[in-house]
Parts: structure tokens; sequence; C-alpha cells
């Protein structure tokens, strides 16, 4: 049976603006550069460690867990203000009437995951759902390889949607194809770097039927 695996934040999930408010707080308080969200896209990566050095964290000055933890409790604060992607529950609907499994394979924590989907208002859309075991975003290979040995996906009937250079990489190494839309984290001039697929909007899955399926 034919199924995707989707992303959350920033493919599902517009909360590329409380991203950056968040990252701007703790730049502030650090006396470092604020970025705008040109800069934000140039420079957002995985594993997060490394896009916080890139931002000029000092790690020798502190630990890596306290401007993490600093950035999940701003997140979560102002998350509210975040709407899901246009046209999210129509395309996710669309291939629900499909008969199309759905899954969701996000970097945040995994009782966060649960949680903001279900303030969102769409976990009855998921088949499973997997996020990581802690808040550093570091890889979502192991959990993806647990979500397609647990819920027996057929890897040859696979799409994975997502908004980033490391969806691609993860995908490549689940053995899956890989859709990224450039409506995300990332500039689609990244994106397009690595000769992947890369579309509009999630729309476009639907009017263009990209997945054929």
């Amino acid at each position: 049976m034919n199924s995707i695996i989707w992303d959350w934040n920033g493919t599902l999930l517009n909360d590329v603006a409380l991203c950056i408010s968040s990252i701007n707080s703790l730049l502030k308080n650090r006396n470092l550069t604020q970025i705008d969200t040109e800069k934000y896209k140039e420079v957002f990566s995985f594993p997060v460690k490394e896009y916080y050095k890139t931002l000029g964290f000092d790690f020798e000055a502190e630990d890596f867990s306290v401007p993490a933890h600093q950035y999940i409790d701003l997140y979560f604060a102002g998350f509210d203000s975040c709407s899901l992607q246009k046209n999210a529950v129509e395309v996710l609907a669309h291939f629900r009437e499909k008969g199309i499994r759905q899954f969701v394979l996000s970097a945040m924590e995994h009782e966060m995951l649960e949680e903001t989907l279900e303030l969102k208002g769409i976990p009855h859309f998921f088949e499973g759902v997997a996020g990581l075991k802690d808040h550093y975003a570091v890889s979502k290979v192991d959990q993806g390889s647990q979500l397609i040995r647990d819920f027996k996906i057929d890897t040859e009937k696979t799409w994975m949607i997502g908004d980033t250079i490391h969806d691609f990489e993860v995908a490549t190494e689940l053995g899956i194809r890989c859709i990224l839309i450039a409506d995300g984290h990332q500039s689609v001039e990244r994106l397009r770097k690595t000769g992947g697929m890369v579309i509009d909007d999630l729309k476009q899955l639907v009017t263009k039927n990209i997945l054929k399926i």
C-alpha cells in the first residue's frame, strides 16, 4: 500500500516566523546579531547545534542544553501564533480519501510533537507519528527506521515530504523517494542543490498529481 511520511515543522506547520522570533530572542540576550527571514532560510540546518554555532553561540561559554531549552520554552509559549500551512488539511484529506497511509516523522521531541499535532486538530489523519527522544534535533534517521519497522511500511511505495535538506538526506538513508517543498525553513536554492524534486507548496501535490497515486 502507498504511504506518505510527512515532516511537521515547516511542511505541514507554518512556524518559520515563530522560529525566527524565538532564536532572535536568544541572540539578543547574548548580544549577537539578529536575523531576518532570508538569512534564516540560508543558515538553518541540522543538527541544530551547528546552526547555533553559525549564528555565533559559544558552547565553550555555555552548554548547548541552555539555549536549546530556552528556545523550546519560547517556541511553545508562542505556538498558538502558528497556523497550519495553507491547504494542509485539504491535502491530508485528499490522500486519506485515496486510501494512502500517512505518518509524521519529525525532529521535534516526541511528546511535544504529539501535543502540537493535537493542538492543531490533525492527529486523526496519521496512522503513526515519530519524534526524537530529546530537544536537540540531531537526526531523524533512527526514528524513521523504527517507524518503518513498526508499521511495516513498504519503502518502495513510500514518499517522504519535507522542507529541508535533512529531509532529503533522511529519505535517501531510508530508501524512500522525497519531495521538498520550498515553503518552509530553507531557501529554494538550497533545496534544489540536493538534486531532488522541489515544488512551491503543498497544493501542488494534488493539483499536479506529483505522487501519481
